[in-house]
């Protein structure tokens, strides 16, 4: 059973990510998709960490990511190669939206790769979606715009609360 570490901070999480999670179903048999602490982003997030985990379940189990590999979201934190040593994880599994992308996630599969052995994969997202990234959807959610064609249902309803929350 090959099992992929899926990890990032999903706040929120958009097509993009479901992109992602579907296409890799299609060559895992096991997804695990991990909402993590970025330290480099706002500490609070604009979803919590619940939040996130929540939708991304709820989008997941919509069928809005559907194939025929398992899917699991948990939270964790800590350093990324413990996580992935945690869920037996064979490769770490990074959407990749353009250059930028690469290259700040190339010195970390490196960096994860010496300290661990594990490998990463990067995967680049569906073209369409390539200009889909959480801090626009963010940006744009709290200018008032509609984000309905750039995140999946549940996760739109879960940016709708937090809004009002607000």
């Amino acid at each position: 059973m090959r099992t992929a570490l899926l990890p990032g901070s999903f706040d929120p999480p958009t097509a993009g990510h479901l992109d992602v999670v579907e296409r890799a179903r299609h060559l895992f048999d096991r997804v695990v998709v991990v909402v993590l602490h970025n330290p480099e982003k706002p500490s609070s997030g604009f979803l919590g960490v619940p939040e996130r985990v929540e939708a991304l379940r709820a989008s997941v189990a919509s069928g809005e990511a559907a194939g025929p590999g398992s899917v699991e979201v948990h939270a964790a934190s800590g350093l990324l190669v413990d996580v992935a040593r945690e869920h037996g994880a064979d490769v770490v599994l990074k959407g990749i939206r353009g250059e930028g992308d690469w290259s700040y996630e190339q010195p970390m599969a490196v960096m994860n790769r010496q300290l661990s052995g594990i490998e990463t994969v990067m995967l680049p997202c569906a073209p369409e979606l390539a200009h889909i990234s959480s801090t626009l959807v963010r940006q744009i959610a709290q200018g008032g715009g509609a984000v309905t064609e750039l995140v999946p249902g549940p996760v739109e309803a879960a940016v709708r609360r937090a809004l009002s929350a607000s």
